[in-house]
């Protein structure tokens, strides 16, 4: 943590339970009466007032922000409100199922967890208890390439395929690196993020002086004084900067050099070319991440990808850029059944998966839900935030008069506001 040497200030894993347990204890302590314990977080937001309580302020920002002014980060969740769904009754609803498939994969429900920049700066190993708790739900997991748990520590805490997301740097042999380590942990997709040829300008995270590690600054050494267990929890694990780059990457041996680095590697020249440059090299199941217009839709389809994801990178590049739900029909209509059509961006509660589904969406990806989760409890708190998004969406399917979210479609909308 910090410039801390992680060889002299590791606990063992006795001294780390027990530092966890206390501090949950005094967490269950200082939530008595306010009905915020994890096992009492009804939703999502229930899960991000616990999260902001506990992650230090620079983490949680950066979690929790889009760019400038935030307003499509905003629009991508208030558009959702605008899809009526249609009540309907006295249907057959036992034995209700929300098993689906993703790209060829069997999945317990339509929602993957998107990458995440920084996820283990959340909670302590944060992809690697995101991963076991997604493995354990039965729903795909996503690696970002800025995680702080590399790809090979996600193999190690994991027994099935995860997926992993690529950004195209400008030094190719990198990006060769990260995907042939990428099939030697037995990755089964990729996801390629197409919308991060510049870096958006993010407010919070330029006045946080985001890192990481964090630096120690007055400012950043009281925000990790005042949330002791996360500090605990951080002293514990030898994971503290991004371990996919560090160490792999030419002239990247040491934490000075990391940020400019990344600054300079972000390729503004990224063209369709790079893409079927990716996917030849790659050979496998291919997600394309970030379309958010129709044109750039058919463009993927003819790369001969597998998927797409309607994505505005959750509001934090293009701001004034519409919702990604919003332009979900219009993808639609662009691609027909030529693709499989995913979403992700401001779905807070299963109703929101399932107007995703009626609209067309094959499945949704969710990254806020399960950070809130891991910040508000580690690997408990994602498989919270899994369990409060299963349950909403069940019960909102039968209220629909369906059984099988198979079924979900068209016929399920009242109306849709835009």
């Amino acid at each position: 943590m910090g410039e801390l040497k992680a060889e002299t200030f590791t606990l063992t894993y006795r001294d780390r339970a027990t530092y966890e347990d206390i501090g949950a204890s005094r967490a269950r302590g200082s939530n008595r009466g306010k009905g915020m314990g994890l096992n009492n977080a009804l939703t999502i937001d229930d899960l991000k007032k616990m999260a902001r309580r506990r992650v230090p302020k620079m983490f949680f920002d950066y979690a929790d922000s889009g760019s400038l002014t935030e307003s499509t980060y905003q629009a991508n969740e208030n558009d959702y409100a605008k899809i009526l769904l249609r009540q309907r009754i006295a249907r057959p609803l036992s034995n209700r199922s929300l098993k689906s498939q993703m790209v060829g994969q069997d999945v317990a429900m339509p929602i993957a967890l998107a990458p995440t920049g920084l996820t283990g700066m959340q909670h302590a190993d944060g992809e690697m208890l995101a991963a076991k708790a997604a493995e354990d739900f039965g729903v795909p997991f996503t690696l970002s390439t800025m995680s702080i748990c590399s790809i090979e520590d996600i193999k190690s805490a994991t027994s099935k395929p995860f997926w992993f997301q690529l950004y195209l740097m400008r030094d190719h042999d990198f990006s060769k690196n990260l995907m042939d380590r990428a099939k030697a942990a037995g990755v089964s997709a990729l996801v390629l993020t197409l919308d991060l040829q510049v870096l958006a300008q993010r407010h919070k995270d330029l006045r946080n002086g985001l890192s990481a590690p964090p630096k120690f600054t007055p400012k950043h050494i009281y925000q990790m004084m005042v949330r002791p267990l996360w500090c605990m929890q951080m002293l514990g694990t030898r994971r503290h900067t991004f371990r996919n780059i560090v160490g792999h990457a030419k002239g990247v041996d040491d934490l000075g050099s990391l940020s400019a680095w990344t600054a300079e590697q972000f390729d503004p020249e990224l063209s369709w070319d790079d893409v079927q440059w990716i996917k030849d090299y790659w050979g496998g199941t291919l997600i394309i991440k970030g379309i958010n217009d129709p044109e750039d839709a058919k463009l993927a389809v003819d790369t001969g990808a597998d998927a797409i994801i309607v994505s505005n990178h959750g509001g934090r590049q293009l701001d004034g850029s519409p919702s990604s739900i919003r332009m979900l029909p219009r993808v639609m209509d662009a691609v027909g059944d030529k693709i499989e059509v995913h979403v992700d961006g401001g779905i807070r509660t299963g109703i929101d998966v399932m107007r995703a589904r009626a609209l067309g969406a094959k499945a949704t990806h969710v990254g806020r839900p399960f950070l809130y989760g891991l910040g508000a409890g580690g690997q408990a708190g994602v498989t919270r935030s899994l369990e409060i998004l299963r349950d909403e969406l069940d019960k909102t399917m039968a209220l629909c008069g369906e059984r099988d979210i198979e079924n979900v479609g068209p016929d399920n909308l009242f109306e849709v506001g835009f």
